[in-house]
This record gives C-alpha cells, sequence and structure tokens, in this order.
C-alpha cells in the first residue's frame, strides 16, 4: 500500500495562496482614522463582498485597493509583488464606479471599446470584442451605435460593466453600482453579476450597505465598523454565528434577551421573565451576563401540548405581509415598566390563524439560538 509523505499532504492541503492581500493596512486623514489596522487575504476567483454601515471604511478601502489612494501605514500585495504605490493604470485591475463614468457623448459600442483604443487596437478588432462583450452583458448588438445615454439604468450599468471586462483585468471592484436602481432592476442585476463572475472567473471586490446584495451575490462577506474588518466569514456564517452583537444585528432582524447566571448555573431573564435553555456565548469565555440571540424564522406560536425549550408569553401587536411570508410583532412584559418587541417569521402555510385572543406563547429551542457575551 502506497504511503503519503507529511510533506505530500501538507502540498495536497496547502490553500490556494492569495491574489490579493493587506497587512496591517491603516490609512488617516489628518488625525481622522478612516481604516484601521486591516489584514485580509483575498482569493482568486471569488466574490468578497464589503459591506458596513456609512462612515465604515468600506470606499477608502476599495480605493487603496484601486490605487486610488495610498495607504499610510502596512502593505498591499498583488500575486505577492508590493502595489502601496502602484497606480490604477499600471494594475490588472478596473473599478467600476456607483456613477458608472461613462462617456455620454459616445455610443454604447465606443464606450466599451474605449480601453482597448487606449491600448491601440485597431478599429475592427475593437469592433468585434465589444460586440462580443455586448452578448456576454446581454445587450443587443443593436445598441452598438446608439448613444449611451438614451439607454436605461440597467442598460447602463450593463455598458460599465462590458467596458470593464475590456480591460481584461484580473480583479473587478464594485463601488455600490446598483445603489441608484429600483428594486426590481436591481434583483435582476443581482443574479447578472453573479452569473458573470461565474462564467469570467474573475476575481469580484464588492462594496455595497446592502446586507441583502452581499448575502445573494457573495462567496464571503466581511462586514467593517469604524474602519476595522470585525468578520469575515461566508453568508452563512455571518448570518448563523456573528462574532458579536453589531454584526449580529447588521446582517439582520434579530430577537436579543439579555439573560444572567445564577448561582445555580440557571440562567435567568434580565429583562423579561422567566429561565432559558443557554448555549455557552461563542465570543468569550465563562460569563454571567450574556444575550440570547434568536432570529425570527427560528420563532414559533405555540399551542396546547405543543413543546419548546423556551417560551415566552406575549400579545399579537401587528402583522407584516413579505411574500411568501408573514412577521409578526409581539409585545412581551418585561420585569420593569414597558414592553419588549418580538418578531416572528412565518411561512404563509403556517401563518397565524385570526383569533379574537391575541394572547399568544413564543418557543424556540436552544439549538436555533445562540448566545453572545454580554
Amino acid at each position: 500500500m502506497l504511503q503519503t509523505s507529511p510533506t505530500e499532504t501538507a502540498l495536497v492541503e496547502a490553500p490556494p495562496k492569495p491574489i490579493l492581500q493587506l497587512v496591517g493596512v491603516r490609512k488617516t486623514f489628518g488625525g481622522f482614522t478612516a481604516v484601521e489596522g486591516i489584514d485580509l487575504d483575498v482569493r482568486a476567483g471569488e466574490f468578497l463582498t464589503i459591506v458596513g454601515p456609512s462612515g465604515s471604511g468600506k470606499t477608502t478601502l476599495l480605493r487603496m485597493l484601486a490605487g486610488m489612494d495610498t495607504p499610510s501605514e502596512g502593505n498591499i500585495t498583488l500575486h505577492g509583488e508590493l502595489i502601496n504605490d502602484v497606480p490604477p493604470n499600471r494594475r490588472p485591475t478596473c473599478l467600476v464606479f456607483q456613477s458608472l463614468a461613462l462617456f455620454p457623448h459616445k455610443s454604447v459600442g465606443e464606450n466599451i471599446a474605449f480601453p482597448l483604443k487606449v491600448k491601440g487596437v485597431d478599429a475592427a478588432a475593437r469592433k468585434a470584442r465589444a460586440l462580443e462583450l455586448m452578448r456576454v452583458v446581454r445587450l443587443p448588438e443593436s445598441y452598438f451605435d446608439k448613444n449611451v445615454m438614451k439607454c436605461s439604468g440597467g442598460e447602463r450599468q450593463r455598458v460599465a460593466l462590458a467596458r470593464a471586462f475590456a480591460y481584461d483585468p484580473e480583479v473587478l471592484f464594485f463601488d455600490e453600482p446598483l445603489s441608484a436602481l429600483d428594486y426590481k432592476l436591481k434583483k435582476a442585476l443581482e443574479k447578472e453579476l453573479k452569473d458573470l463572475h461565474r462564467e469570467t472567473g474573475k476575481t469580484f471586490i464588492y462594496i455595497t450597505h446592502s446586507l441583502e446584495e452581499a448575502m445573494v451575490m457573495s462567496d464571503r462577506i466581511g462586514v467593517m465598523r469604524a474602519g476595522r474588518l470585525v468578520q469575515v466569514g461566508t453568508p452563512e456564517e455571518i448570518y448563523g454565528a456573528p462574532v458579536d452583537r453589531f454584526v449580529c444585528e447588521f446582517v439582520g432582524e434579530v430577537n436579543t434577551i439579555k439573560v444572567g447566571r445564577g448561582t445555580d448555573g440557571v440562567w435567568s431573564g434580565r429583562d423579561v421573565p422567566g429561565t432559558f435553555q443557554v448555549a455557552p456565548p461563542r465570543n468569550g469565555v465563562a460569563t454571567d451576563e450574556a444575550f440570547i440571540v434568536v432570529r425570527p424564522e427560528f420563532m414559533r406560536f405555540l399551542g396546547p401540548g405543543d413543546t419548546a425549550d423556551n417560551r415566552l408569553e406575549g400579545t399579537v401587536y401587528n402583522e407584516y405581509s413579505l411574500g411568501s411570508r408573514i412577521q409578526y410583532q409581539v409585545r412581551v412584559e418585561t420585569k420593569g415598566a414597558g414592553e419588549k418587541v418580538m418578531l416572528v417569521e412565518l411561512s404563509r402555510a403556517r401563518a397565524l390563524a385570526p383569533s379574537a385572543d391575541p394572547h399568544v406563547t413564543l418557543g424556540w429551542d436552544a439549538a436555533d439560538a445562540f448566545t453572545l457575551e454580554g
């Protein structure tokens, strides 16, 4: 029987080298720090999305990656080569701006072929390549001579994408390119971008404040807060295993219940009455204060005889139609004055039957919740 040496095993299991690598990257403007201590490996061919609230440093980070700003500290490497001071036009990258930056006086074809013209490609080859890229981004060939300003918003987005591909970059950067579009068009282009990523095999780095966009399109998501990358992971990891309460609340609606552990080891609610089954906090060592976090889709209404690891009594206050789902707002009395709002989200098939009595019992299982350090 053939034996595999430790060296051979290491070679087989070694992860691919990153195409882009950031080590200790920091950017300051006077006394203001926009990006602080970013360490990040970007894998070749992946779709990485950076999300975060306004002012979190997303665009500053993108500008440094694209060569439009220089890091104040730290290093950015491409294929292992330092590119801190390499200008944008000397990098195998391309940035698709939020404003698209198309030439308003040129046709669709001229806009797409512009990078090829700069490279000195002859007219016939430019046109052939532009038509090929128009097919890639699903623009009719008849649009080649159409003035770009006579195109719809979605069509102009496709022109900007085709022009970016004309540069034949290894890495494409996107600065919130879909933010100005209506909802239906945005959803269509999200899917098309994901398809284009798969078809071209390029590395995409995408900036957005929309978690929904990030969840739909990305292989991995990085969450930024106050200039720092708080967490990087797959959409499933970011949604289901957030490292702290900020990430947890940023990436979707949640129910949080503050709990404390008594001397008998039993966890009881600090803000709502009752005792609860609580898993050890993910983001800390043993603690006596924590937050139970439950996504609305893991909450359910309990009827007579129904069981659940945890339960709360409350009153249905309102309901919201979400298409195939219905979300209920339930008010739960707190230990102090006032009420705590809890959300329950059910498919229409499991919707709550109309009742003259709005009083309900909420339930969830310990395995469907997670705990964060208080």
